[in-house]
């Protein structure tokens, strides 16, 4: 069996390197809440965060 090694985080020091979850795939379900990993950093996170993220995202390209 081959394991995997765990992936890196995102260089917070920087924010333009700041991910913006692309692509990502649920990792967990419970009760009320699902839970979402970005293939491309490795964050997890709720995925009514993602849902906000992508409104916060299209409202500052309008106001742009």
């Amino acid at each position: 069996m081959t394991s995997i090694p765990p992936s890196q985080p995102p260089d917070k020091s920087n924010p333009m390197n700041e991910c913006k979850h692309p692509r990502v795939q649920i990792v967990a379900r419970e009760e009320d809440a699902e839970f979402v990993e970005c293939l491309e950093c490795g964050e997890i996170f709720e995925s009514s965060e993602f849902k906000d993220m992508m409104i916060e995202d299209t409202r500052m390209k309008n106001e742009s």
